[in-house]
């Protein structure tokens, strides 16, 4: 589902880390425009920069040059705390590593996007609770991530990231500490809010796992290469 509106669109793009007197280019003039509703997947080996480029989308990190619009809004260089909202507001984020909070339980992780809305305990359970159920988890709201296999973690940490309803979601080889089956249903899950109108970006060095999206970002060296 693509309506054609830009949702992403950045330009010239230059990302450069300094270490003494050490210079490395991790991103070169990169272009890109990802419209709203779209299954993008960014294709690209260790050190290519897919990474870097994912940060600098999900406004992690800020470009040393270049410019990047966000829903029509100029965010590359906003203040750290700016940033913050803007990720908050607009961007559901799932990491290979499922970054989950050891100590709480599945609804509570879940939940905690919200605490930074100042939404209401209770407003932040329900919702949480509701969001766990159509990922198939209703049995396990109390379990803490230990008690949890790999692709619930994953179903947990992507619940996490819809539940502040955001505009794009962002993921960073999502299915990299899964087993084929548990990844497979983790796509799933991604096609199907694809279907319903989000926009997906996913971040892969696998090729058969990026010919599940809509359209290809292959990078290299720092520079776009390839849009199939």
């Amino acid at each position: 589902m693509n309506n054609n509106r830009p949702l992403i669109q950045i330009t010239d793009i230059c990302k450069t880390y300094q270490t003494g007197k050490i210079i490395f280019k991790a991103l070169k003039n990169v272009s890109l425009t990802i419209n709203k509703g779209e299954y993008i997947a960014i294709l690209g080996q260790s050190g290519s920069g897919k990474s870097t480029l994912m940060q600098i989308i999900g406004c992690l990190s800020t470009p040393t040059s270049g410019n990047y619009l966000l829903d029509d809004k100029e965010v590359s260089k906003l203040s750290r705390n700016e940033l913050a909202k803007i990720r908050n507001q607009k961007i559901g984020f799932v990491f290979q590593s499922f970054n989950l909070l050891s100590g709480i339980t599945a609804v509570d992780n879940v939940a905690l996007p919200l605490v930074y809305r100042g939404i209401s305990m209770g407003k932040r359970i329900k919702a949480a609770k509701n969001i766990l159920t159509k990922l198939n988890l209703a049995d396990h709201f109390n379990h803490r991530p230990n008690e949890l296999s790999g692709g619930q973690q994953q179903r947990v940490a992507i619940a996490r990231a819809l539940i502040t309803e955001p505009e794009v979601i962002l993921a960073d080889e999502p299915t990299g500490n899964l087993d084929s089956e548990s990844g497979a249903e983790v796509i799933k899950i991604f096609e199907g809010l694809h279907a319903l109108g989000k926009t997906i970006i996913f971040v892969t060095h696998d090729l058969a796992l990026a010919k599940r999206a809509e359209r290809i970002i292959q990078i290299h060296d720092g520079q776009i290469m390839v849009k199939f």
